[in-house]
Formats: structure tokens, sequence, C-alpha cells
């Protein structure tokens, strides 16, 4: 039974009978806690075709549905406001239908497409904790659009060309002596990574040298040996000197083996890889097109850019004096090579940090005036930087925090905490690793995703993990006690004997009403590309089971149609948690 559907049917009914005309946008949404009830129809649009005052058509509508509807048992007016109390019946029903369905929440193929880009790394460092909340967002957000019934297709561009990777592969030259990953012990993302930090220590030495010589601070950054390298390779890499070319493969090749073991630790996947390195020549290709059509202009060096200031922008380089490209021209053919690959997307999500927020409308608007009628498809997933207790992260500084060492940190945290709760002495030490894995990384992922993406957010890894509080932790312990009592049910003997419940306890209701809002809390995180709504759904989902659990003592109940009633009401609890997190990429546990 769809609750909503159930109940505008009978409030439009009951519309027409009262008023004598039909309403086709009912404002319907929950009540206030402060009030009884749990819908609550804005009356003010109503009152214009009942020619009454919004309180007394409230009262009205009512009255009308207590006495005739079946569904409704009470009700009560605030101003132009009707709090509606559904009967018991009314809800029986509505639990009866989600707990047949075993696929509840997610709906069947809408046939429609859409691309979600997440990741993006440089190939010049390891992953690091703004690439976590990266990571698990953009799959989250993969994830919730297959729940809405879409085909998803989950894609990644490596920037694997440019002055960054130039900068790690001048220093290892300089500095490396051969090291391998293999000599090194290192993941190979860690060795490159290191080497952009040397390639910094020395320029920032180099250029102090030449300062204190006479040299400005911008003639010295120019002047400086180890940067002088770094743009020679850029310049040989360009024209393909094979030389070069194979220290570029052979680097990348280093950080590629290192990501992949990030991202089958994080839990998140790719359909398609796209490189840098392979798509800013469709875009240079583009921009010449542009340029002949008139959409791009040259300057007198030679430069090619875009005047965006009739849009409220400015002018925009797409190629350099030299030819070459820049992330513009790279993000244009990529734009472009996407929609060649899957023609039938309807939809393309970015992921990537608000600070780039300037650089995609100027992106979709180019893309507009090249005469992509898609480029308005295009979507910025704009997210909030993560903060540290201890500050800001740079990656040229190397004070950047690992997610390598991030994860493991968590997890080591959660089998520790496991331990000192001592309940789970008969687990192997496979279970209890398996256990600390979930339970760690849980605890992260639910931490960096239940903040509105937007909002920049402040990452406290000892909050994080703690069993009580507005956590992962949280909702798997809520899981694994309800597994806990579903294997208590299953050792004692319970009649098979139909389901009949008379009346609910109020935190019966309450937690009906939040499971028959699955659906629509799927639908609004599609809408609003925010796995923070699933995410504090699921919160408070546990929050509210564990009301019930504290005040209605499940098997003391003599009733036998009641207690199998609440060990089915709270396998659906079950069910439900595990299918929202798992859309956060969060596993439960059955034991805690």
């Amino acid at each position: 039974m769809n609750l909503d559907s159930a109940l505008r049917l009978a409030i439009r009914e009951t519309i027409s009978q009262l008023f004598g005309a039909a309403v086709d946008n009912l404002q319907l949404q929950p009540t206030n806690t402060e009030f009884e009830g749990s819908h609550t129809l804005v009356c003010f649009p109503i009152a214009k075709i009942s020619k009454k005052g919004p309180e007394e058509t409230a009262r009205l509508i009512g009255e009308r549905l207590v006495s005739q509807s079946g569904m409704i048992t009470k009700f009560n007016v605030v101003k132009g406001f009707l709090n509606l109390v559904i009967a018991d019946s009314v809800w029986t029903k509505v639990f009866s239908s989600i707990h047949k369905d075993k696929t509840y929440g997610v709906l069947l193929s809408n046939s429609k497409e859409v691309m979600v880009e997440y990741s993006s790394p440089n190939t010049n460092k390891p992953l690091h904790l703004g690439h976590l909340r990266n990571n698990f967002l953009g799959w989250s957000v993969a994830e919730i659009y297959k729940a809405n019934g879409y085909k998803v297709h989950k894609v990644q561009i490596i920037n694997d060309r440019g002055i960054h990777i130039c900068k790690s592969m001048a220093a290892w030259k300089l500095y490396g002596h051969g090291e391998t990953p293999e000599s090194s012990g290192l993941k190979g993302d860690k060795l490159v990574g290191k080497y952009y930090v040397e390639f910094d220590r020395v320029f920032k030495r180099q250029c102090g040298e030449l300062e204190a010589s006479g040299s400005s601070k911008e003639v010295a950054e120019k002047e400086a040996s180890i940067m002088k390298l770094a743009i020679e390779m850029l310049q040989q890499w360009e024209q393909r000197k094979p030389e070069v070319l194979q220290l570029w493969k052979t680097m990348n090749g280093w950080v590629y083996k290192g990501f992949d073991i990030t991202y089958h630790r994080m839990g998140v996947d790719f359909e398609k890889l796209y490189y840098e390195s392979e798509t800013y020549l469709l875009g240079k290709d583009e921009v010449l097109r542009g340029l002949e059509k008139g959409v791009f202009f040259k300057k007198d060096d030679g430069s090619v850019w875009v005047d965006l200031t009739a849009d409220g922008l400015d002018q925009k380089v797409l190629l350099r004096s030299d030819g070459t490209s820049v992330y513009m021209t790279q993000d244009i053919g990529t734009a472009i090579l996407r929609f060649r690959d899957f023609p039938k997307i309807e939809k393309q999500v970015y992921t990537v940090g608000n600070e780039q927020e300037y650089h995609f409308k100027v992106l979709f608007l180019i893309l507009a005036k090249l005469g992509y009628a898609w480029a308005k498809e295009c979507y910025h997933l704009s997210y909030g930087m993560v903060d540290l207790p201890s500050g800001k992260m740079k990656s040229r500084e190397g004070t950047v925090v690992d997610a390598d060492d991030l994860m493991e940190e968590m997890v080591e945290e959660a089998g520790k905490q496991t331990k000192e709760l001592g309940k789970i002495d008969d687990m192997s030490e496979a279970e209890l690793s398996s256990l600390s894995e979930m339970i760690g990384l849980g605890a992260l992922k639910f931490f960096l995703l239940k903040v509105d993406p937007r909002k920049r957010m402040l990452f406290d890894p000892a909050e994080s993990i703690q069993l009580q509080g507005h956590t992962g932790p949280f909702i798997q312990y809520t899981y694994a006690r309800i597994c806990s009592i579903l294997r208590k049910a299953a050792s004692i003997k319970i009649p098979s004997i139909p389901m009949e419940v008379k009346a609910l306890a109020p935190a019966e209701r309450s937690v009906i009403f939040m499971l028959s809002n699955y659906p629509v809390r799927l639908a609004e995180a599609a809408r609003e590309y925010s796995p923070a709504i699933v995410a504090n759904y699921a919160f408070d989902l546990a929050k509210e089971y564990n009301q019930f659990y504290q005040t209605i003592p499940i098997f003391n109940e003599p009733d036998p149609s009641l207690l199998k009633f609440r060990l089915e009401f709270s396998e659906t609890v079950a069910q439900v948690l595990r299918n929202a997190m798992a859309l956060l990429g969060i596993q439960v546990p059955e034991r805690m």
C-alpha cells in the first residue's frame, strides 16, 4: 500500500465532495513534531476554492476525512495547517506491503542513462583525505541513481600529463638512482609522491639561493634548474621524445597499481577510465574548429581564447601561444568523447571540489557555444573541502592525510574498540579482521557522507568511530542488535499464525512512517545529488528503532500474533538499514 498516494486520493475526493472542485497539487508534508499527527495538509491554497478561511477549510476537510475516509482517526488544525492522525489499521497495511517487498525502495528501470565522474586524480601523488570524500560521494550518487531506476556509467578522468607529473619525473631523474616500488618497498603512488615533495623541497632551496644572489622572486622561480628540467621534460613529452615517454609510462604505471590497491579498499569501481593524454588532442581539434567558426579568437601572440564577458564571466585561454593545451582544452575533448561513447546518457555529473566552480561554468558555456545541445545536461557536483583539527592539507609539502594511512588507522581503531567491548571473544582472527574493516571504513564513509556535499566539513576521526552519536557505527550496532533478536527468535518456537495487530504503540507508528518515507528520501537524494539525505535517513531510522527497542520488550509479549509482528517489524527495519547503508558503500555486520 502506497500511503502517500492513498492519502492524496482520499483528500482530493473529500475536497471535490465539499467544494465541488478539483485540486491538482496538494501540499502534503510531515507534521511538525510538536503536534499530533504524521501528515500535514497545507490548506491556504485550498481556501481559494472553498471560499472560506484556511482554518475553516482545514476543519471541514478534517471532519469529512474522519467520518468517511476510513484512513483518519483524528485531526487538529493549526492556523491553515491540517494535521492528520492515520488509523492503526492503515499503518499495519502499509507495513505489510513494505515487509513483503524484498526490493523495497529500489525502482524498476526507467530507461534513462546518466554518467557520474569521480576521483579524477593527478598521477604525481597518492590519494588523500579529499579524494576519499570525492570517491565516496561520486560512487554513492551513482548507486543512488541506480536505485532510482537509472542505468549508470561510472567514469573518471586521469590527469596523467602536464607539469605536475614532469616535476616528479625531474626529481626522480636527478635523485632517484633507479629506485622502484619493489626496491623501496613503497606503493607506486607513494613513491612518485615522494619525488613530488622532493621537487618542491629542492625548488624552494634553489629559489632561495637565487634570490640571495640578487634575483627577484619571479626570476628565481623561472631560473631554478630543477624547474627548467621539468619544463624541458614537458616539452619533450609533447614532442614524443622516446626517453621521456618511457619514463612517463613507467612512473604512471607505478601510480596506477598503487591507485588500484586504494580503490579496492575504498570499495569504489569504474566502468571506464579516460586519460588526459588521450583526450587533450580532441580538445585541441575542437578549439581550432571553434576558432574557424568564430566562436573563439586568436591574440597577437598566437594564443586562442574565448570571450565570455557577455555571459558575465571573462576571457579564458584555450591554447597557449606555443600551441600547448590547458586543462580546459582536455575537458572539452573529454566531454565530447563521453557523449560519443555513450550517446544515450541524459546527464553527465562531475564530482569535483567547489574551488573549480568557475572552471565548470566556463566549460559548460563553451560546449554550448560549440553547438552541443547536451551541454545543458552537464552538472557540476560541487563539494566542500575537508578540514582537519590540525588545519589545511598541502600536498606539495607532504602534509596531506594519506588515504591509505587514514583507512588503516580507522580499521585499527575499530579493532581496538571492538576488543575492549569484549563481545567477540569467540570470533576468529579472520572474523575480527573483517568486522574491524566494516566498522572502520563504515565510520569513515558515513562521517564524510552525512554532511551536505556543498558544505565544507571538519573530519574528526575520534568522533566518527563512536558507537553512540551521529555515526556509522551507531547504525551498524543497531543492525547487529536486530540480527541478535532474529537469531534468538529462530531458536525458540513461535506459532505459525496470521499476524493480527489491533493497536500500535507510538514508537511503532513512528518507525512505520519512516519506513514508508524511504522511497521519497531516495528520490530526493538523487534530485539533490546528496548521499547525506540517505545517511541521515538511516541514522534517524536507527534512532527511532532504538526508541522502540527501549520501550517495548519484544520477547515479553504474551500475544504470539503481536510477537510475530514485532519480529517482522524488526526484520524490515534491518532490511531497509542494510539497503540504505549499501548505497553509501557501507557494510553492516550481523555481530558487533
